[in-house]
């Protein structure tokens, strides 16, 4: 495995061997230097970014996210139509290591998103006194159930996700305050 130091940030994105050998040798990756001047972008990912000025005078932006071109250099025959979208199985957007990236779908990564719901949870909403847990079930909201607590509904949210979207789903996460 091998580590490479980001410009902008005191942070490292992971590569296997094999990766870096092949960006550093690839004769455009290779001439930019792509793998010296990686940056952190704001969504957590490992990006190359340079404008150059093209002879019309206009200019044109290359911009080379490290997951997808690791995904799409050695990946590519898991991408499907549906799953083309790349993700991290961990969780760390950093982690570029082949075993570590999977093709998914923009419905599971809308999944991924954080939560606007001011209890905290994904999927319960306060309602009175009572907590409401909702899924979305083919883009329309699907009534689960109410509870006394906001754990209760996020841990019933948890059930009815695990149960429709598996491994894919989201989950709560919980901490000892709740």
């Amino acid at each position: 495995m091998k580590t490479i130091k980001l410009k902008n940030a005191n942070a490292v994105a992971l590569l296997d061997n094999d990766v870096y050998d092949f960006i550093s040798d690839h004769n455009h990756y290779g001439k930019i230097k792509l793998l010296e001047n990686l940056r952190l972008h704001s969504s957590g990912c490992a990006v190359f970014q340079k404008t150059y000025r093209l002879e019309t005078g206009k200019y044109k932006t290359e911009t080379v996210y490290l997951h997808k071109l690791v995904a799409e250099s050695f990946l590519s025959d898991q991408k499907t139509k549906e799953n083309k979208l790349v993700g991290s199985k961990n969780e760390n957007k950093l982690d570029c290591q082949k075993d570590n990236l999977v093709w998914r779908s923009r419905a599971w990564a809308s999944r991924q998103r954080k939560t606007t719901s001011k209890t905290g949870f994904m999927g319960v909403y306060k309602e009175n006194q009572r907590y409401r847990a909702v899924i979305s079930i083919n883009g329309k909201s699907s009534h689960i159930g109410m509870f006394n607590s906001p754990r209760e509904a996020a841990e019933a949210y948890n059930r009815k996700s695990w149960e429709l979207y598996g491994h894919m789903g989201k989950q709560n996460k919980f901490n000892d305050q709740d």
